[in-house]
């Protein structure tokens, strides 16, 4: 029986593809590069920035990733929480498991203020006990620090934690938590890549944890 039950964000809890796309495309313009592709986007979704700008344009200049995000969080300031929109299931789902008295968290590579934009906007408060985000830990999942934190700042033991995620860095950063793992398939990760992985459930939706 989980007493906690901790989530990653993005494809995870809401959809914030849509913004996160713009703002890839805008920053690639500042830039003067050449436009990724919307998929090709969509599938870095759950890296860290850097990450993700090396894997789409090849560039691994420390200087250069830093400029890429500063303009990309410039623009994600503007854009990001208007174009993010909860899965159906969440709200349905985190209500019920604090109502049966269990804990919930965040732990993401976005920014934690982010995270609190979207608390405001979809009136989720009182639902999260704490949230992780990319300030908040010096090396992003597939690290474990991020849910190592989050358990000593909730205070509890890893073997009542269930973490939830929609990409093959959730369930590399569970494992070497020591942490259980729930995949969800409302991301860009097939069940079947998934299953490669260790996990306690593979799931369609949220809907599942029920």
């Amino acid at each position: 029986m989980y007493t906690t039950y901790l989530f990653d964000f993005d494809y995870t809890l809401a959809d914030a593809g849509e913004g996160i796309v713009l703002c890839f495309h805008l920053t690639f313009d500042a830039l003067g590069h050449k436009r990724a592709s919307d998929e090709e986007i969509r599938k870095t979704i759950g890296w860290t920035l850097g990450e993700a700008y090396t894997h789409l344009t090849g560039i691994t200049d420390h200087e250069r990733i830093l400029q890429f995000r500063k303009i990309y969080r410039a623009f994600a300031d503007v854009h990001m929480t208007e174009h993010t929109q909860l899965l159906p299931e969440t709200i349905p789902v985190l209500t019920e498991l604090k109502r049966r008295g269990k804990k919930l968290g965040v732990v993401t590579t976005k920014y934690r203020y982010r995270i609190c934009e979207a608390v405001e906007k979809f009136s989720l408060h009182g639902l999260f006990d704490c949230i992780v985000g990319g300030e908040d830990v010096s090396a992003a999942k597939p690290d474990p620090e991020g849910l190592n934190l989050i358990c000593e700042k909730l205070g509890v033991k890893k073997s009542e934690v269930l973490y939830i995620g929609d990409c093959d860095v959730d369930a590399i950063a569970a494992e070497r938590a020591g942490i259980d793992f729930a995949g969800v398939t409302t991301g860009t990760t097939t069940h079947e890549e998934f299953a490669q992985y260790p996990h306690r459930k593979i799931m369609s939706n949220l809907t599942e944890l029920l």
